[in-house]
């Protein structure tokens, strides 16, 4: 229990600079001297550096441990946060970017894969639910710095740092324990198996669809992440610290939900609370779309909270879809291509709304929940066809 505390903890790590760039973008790039488009950049920047290090994060775990990658992660997240409070300008901010970008690709990867394999659907669901936390306090702490007289974005970036100085000793402290429980648990591939068979993805039917499941899902929750202030300032003329304010709203939600599901996952499954999740997030965006006024904004509560169970359901199904055997490399390989798909269209869609109007915002969302439902269910047909490589719940125990 205590390296599941321990685990969780570092999660809040991994949520708290996530939603942070988001909601200080509407001041930052007045300050900087750049478009409002300009977030989309950075915002592919940080996901292909991320992508690009869960792509390689099998073989980092299997040679360092899940605990080393993990603090060495938050370490490199610390350095970026700090030195982009410091940026003098977009480029410098950038360089900071790539390194925080780096940090959040492999404990991301390291943390799912290890409670994937070794735990029940529900503490995946608790792991998410605390990255929820994460994302939900960056919002509400940078509300209040946005909204005093200097507008210092810079202070709430540098107080976000320090609450992951604080995670990282804590993480620190516990790599004895953390590598002792992984030796006695044994993720590492035997030896012969190592030599004799080669991880190829062809093996596993429905892979690929899998991957586009989460990135399709990665794609609508990037998008309100980074551009959901952008559109209430500029669709509902809201103040910045207002908007932020109303995007912790739906970060709230999408941790609420995940600390429910923690409660219901093991008896619903993880198909049934994707299939659920989908629907409940359509129903939010239908409203988000709607010109209500005020309720309107509400719509961001129901899309939080049916966006709760999908990612780590997903994640949570790799080695009941496709087996334990290569795990650390398909979860990474979801987590890379997903990033590199969300973070695309981020760019795509940065570009069309800056230049047309952020009103197309919920028209975009629908689409990708539409796609979304379709593509999980074919994925779960095909995966049912990996007879030889799928394991039973509790063989991941």
């Amino acid at each position: 229990m205590f390296l599941l505390a321990v685990i969780y903890v570092i999660f809040i790590s991994l949520g708290l600079p996530d939603s942070v760039f988001g909601v200080s973008w509407p001041v930052m790039h007045i300050e900087f001297g750049v478009a409002e488009s300009f977030a989309s950049v950075y915002s592919i920047i940080v996901g292909v550096c991320t992508g690009a290090v869960s792509f390689v994060a099998g073989p980092l775990i299997r040679k360092f441990g899940t605990a080393k990658v993990a603090v060495a992660s938050i370490f490199l997240t610390i350095i970026g946060l700090v030195g982009m409070s410091f940026s003098n300008g977009i480029v410098m901010m950038i360089v900071f970017a790539v390194i925080l970008g780096y940090g959040a690709g492999a404990i991301d990867t390291g943390l799912n894969n290890f409670v994937s394999l070794h735990y029940k659907a529900s503490h995946m669901s608790f792991l998410h639910g605390f990255w929820g936390v994460g994302v939900t306090l960056s919002p509400i702490i940078m509300s209040f710095f946005l909204s005093d007289e200097t507008g210092s974005w810079r202070n709430g970036y540098r107080t976000i740092a320090l609450i992951q100085t604080a995670i990282c000793i804590f993480a620190l402290t516990s790599v004895k324990k953390w590598i002792e429980k992984e030796k006695s648990l044994d993720i590492s591939l035997p030896k012969e198996e190592k030599v004799n068979e080669k991880f190829e993805m062809k093996k596993f039917k429905g892979i690929y669809t899998s991957i586009l499941s989460l990135g399709l899902y990665c794609s609508m929750e990037f998008l309100i992440g980074t551009w959901g202030a952008t559109f209430l300032v500029n669709v509902y003329a809201l103040d910045p610290s207002a908007a932020a304010r109303w995007v912790s709203l739906y970060f709230g939600g999408i941790m609420l939900s995940r600390l429910c599901c923690g409660f219901v996952s093991n008896r619903l499954g993880d198909e049934r609370l994707i299939r659920y999740g989908i629907l409940l997030s359509f129903c939010g965006i239908i409203i988000l779309l709607l010109p209500l006024g005020k309720i309107s904004y509400f719509g961001l509560l129901p899309i939080g909270f049916g966006f709760g169970p999908i990612f780590p359901s997903i994640i949570h199904a790799v080695p009941y879809r496709f087996g334990k055997k290569f795990s650390a490399d398909l979860t990474g390989f979801h987590m890379g291509g997903a990033y590199a798909v969300g973070f695309s269209v981020q760019l795509i869609f940065g570009y069309i709304a800056s230049n047309t109007t952020f009103k197309i915002m919920p028209f975009v969302l629908l689409g990708f929940v539409i796609a979304l439902f379709f593509d999980n269910a074919y994925t779960s047909k095909r995966a049912l066809l990996n007879e030889k490589n799928i394991i039973t719940l509790e063989e991941c125990k």
